[in-house]
């Protein structure tokens, strides 16, 4: 628990105590441009302390790469709200667009997570591909995540549209966190019940 401290710290109380110290003296827009920073600082932070790129680390630094140019662009508090909502939207989309791939993006996901806790992982977790079921359960899920990640979008764009702002930056992170843990929930029952899917964490 107090090792996810300063995660929750960084992405769900700093956000709204930075907009809320600066909103008075400098506005909407430039206080929410300034609440990104602890955001964005942790990732930047998480993806040096990593010392590689596998797909991970590229998902991580592409979305950081899109808020920080969709703050750049700048506009009203409330775009900026929703452009920074957008990334995961982007996320989602590149998702269902590596399906058209031969293997979608999942699979490379799961590939650099099982890579990062054994030896010889990377070699190894090639060989799974070619299990009777694996590919379609890889793909189950990267169509999965990409429609969830695109809902959770939309979702979070409605939020900002019509929740004041500080509400939103106190309350969104939770949403945001409960939408991503009944992915996480529906990908793991899948996984249970599906034996060519347990493959992909490494249980087949």
């Amino acid at each position: 628990m107090l090792n996810a401290a300063p995660e929750v710290v960084a992405n769900f109380i700093a956000p709204y105590l930075v907009y809320e110290g600066l909103d008075a003296a400098y506005g909407d827009t430039r206080a929410l441009i300034a609440s990104a920073v602890p955001p964005l600082a942790w990732s930047v932070a998480e993806l040096v302390r990593s010392k590689r790129m596998d797909a991970i680390s590229a998902v991580v630094a592409g979305s950081i790469l899109l808020t920080v140019g969709a703050t750049a662009l700048g506009g009203s508090a409330r775009l900026i709200q929703i452009r920074d909502a957008l990334v995961t939207g982007a996320v989602g989309l590149g998702f269902l667009a590596s399906l058209g791939l031969r293997r979608p993006l999942i699979f490379y996901l799961a590939r650099a997570a099982i890579a990062r806790n054994s030896a010889g992982g990377l070699a190894a977790y090639e060989a799974i591909w070619e299990q009777p079921g694996v590919p379609e359960a890889f793909r189950w899920l990267t169509w999965v995540w990409g429609v969830g990640l695109v809902g959770q979008t939309a979702a979070m764009c409605w939020l900002a549209w019509i929740w004041p702002i500080p509400r939103y930056l106190l309350v969104s992170p939770v949403v945001s966190a409960c939408m991503f843990g009944g992915l996480m929930l529906a990908s793991f029952g899948y996984i249970a019940r599906n034996p060519a899917a347990r493959a992909i964490i490494g249980k087949g």
